[in-house]
């Protein structure tokens, strides 16, 4: 399928913020120089630098350029992706911390996500994500032992347990919900934010093949971290 103009430049400019070529409060390219720039026409750049106003990625200005937005770490909702790679990929430095790796008793709520009965044995990390030495991600994360059978024995101080799962259990399937929370006393702590420090928590359950393989809750300082989302058609 062939990828919408709209989607052409979308992710261009997408591609340009990320990397750095157009930082924090840079002007972006005009409508008639992404107009010429795709051979489309104005409506159809303006429909793309819309759509990333939307998203809170850029700042259009009534009667001047479009700058991109205050940086904070975006993620992209529709696209599963290694946060260690995201860090990177803002020529920032990723270091994990495994502050607990250990086998449990699924709880209604875990076994309900897992799609496993209540008896069942899981196994739990808890890894805390750090760009430049900062708290930017809690990841609870539940896997099925019979997905995953060796998880407890990786170092996810040296890979991430994205990493893992997708290479022994490519991901095929994935499921989504967002909501805003303030953090409990042990997030606090993790996170380094106070008790009225909204947070952004991403629940994910995810399959390979059909099989559940992992349900995660990924928590975020929300002054730090910002979801958008686009699509890319093949």
């Amino acid at each position: 399928m062939t990828v919408s103009k709209y989607l052409q430049i979308k992710n261009f400019l997408l591609q340009q913020i990320e990397q750095g070529v157009l930082p924090e409060f840079a002007l972006v390219p005009s409508e008639n120089e992404l107009a010429s720039k795709f051979s489309v026409s104005r409506m159809t750049a303006r429909r793309a630098l819309q759509e990333l106003a939307e998203q809170g990625i850029v700042v259009r200005n009534q009667g001047s350029r479009s700058t991109v937005a205050s940086i904070k770490s975006q993620s992209s909702l529709l696209e599963i992706r290694n946060i260690a790679d995201e860090i990177a990929d803002r020529g920032h430095q990723h270091k994990a911390q495994c502050v607990s790796l250990v086998e449990m008793q699924a709880t209604p709520q875990v076994a309900n996500n897992l799609g496993i009965p209540e008896t069942s044995v899981v196994f739990q990390s808890l890894v805390i994500h750090r760009e430049n030495g900062m708290p930017i991600q809690v990841e609870e994360r539940f896997v099925n032992p019979i997905a995953a059978p060796q998880y407890l024995q990786q170092d996810f101080n040296s890979i991430t347990t994205h990493d893992y799962l997708t290479e022994i259990a490519p991901l095929t399937e994935a499921e989504h919900l967002v909501e805003a929370v303030l953090p409990d006393a042990l997030l606090q702590t993790l996170l380094a934010i106070s008790q009225h420090q909204p947070c952004l928590r991403v629940s994910r359950r995810t399959w390979a093949k059909k099989q559940m393989v992992s349900y995660a809750v990924l928590t975020h300082p929300g002054n730090q971290y910002r979801l958008g989302g686009h699509l890319t058609f093949t």
